[in-house]
């Protein structure tokens, strides 16, 4: 979901810049604005003293306008933050009994988990992406399934295969997953 935000937040944040950006360049170079439009010509300002000194007696205005920008400097610090956070797990600590451990990486683990659970019967194609912490990780499995597919099959095989497979390889005491299913689309068949 972040993802769509991202692009579309991106997407209109650039067609307003690109927008105002143009219509900046065409009054700068002499072209004449419509009448609402918020600069006149080549050489105004974006606000005037009149426009600052207009709203100085009313109490309301300027405080409103600094929450305002400070509700976007939060917006945009959350927005930033969360484009920083990691959201896929980069390795695993894998326990070999003498103290130390050693390191999986995390897209190792998840080819594998793909792989296997893609074997499986009736299943078109299968994603997977390990969250959580190294020592704790967790699974989101994602199982497109073929129209000759039996739902419950294909989730006690990834449970009790691939994901059982990962976890004692791994040496993890337990590895929560959410696996969803969908269908993978295809054509009705004939009746006849």
């Amino acid at each position: 979901m972040l993802r769509t935000v991202n692009r579309v937040l991106l997407g209109l944040l650039g067609l307003v810049l690109l927008l105002f950006g143009a219509s900046m360049l065409a009054v700068g170079l002499g072209a004449r604005p419509p009448s609402w439009w918020v600069y006149d010509g080549r050489h105004d300002v974006l606000l005037s003293d009149a426009d600052r000194a207009r709203w100085r007696d009313d109490g309301w205005f300027w405080p409103t306008v600094i929450g305002a920008l400070a509700l976007v400097v939060l917006l945009a610090l959350w927005w930033l933050t969360a484009q920083l956070r990691r959201r896929r797990l980069s390795e695993v600590l894998v326990e070999t009994g003498d103290g130390e451990g050693a390191l999986l990486r995390g897209r190792a683990m998840e080819n594998a988990l793909e792989s296997e659970a893609a074997a499986l019967d009736g299943v078109a194609r299968a994603r997977v992406r390990l969250t959580g912490r190294r020592n704790a990780p967790e699974a989101r499995v994602g199982l497109h399934l073929g129209a000759d597919a039996v739902p419950g099959d294909a989730l006690r095989g990834v449970c009790a295969g691939a994901l059982a497979h990962a976890r004692d390889s791994a040496g993890l005491e337990r590895l929560p997953a959410t696996v969803r299913l969908r269908a993978v689309r295809h054509r009705a068949r004939r009746v006849s």
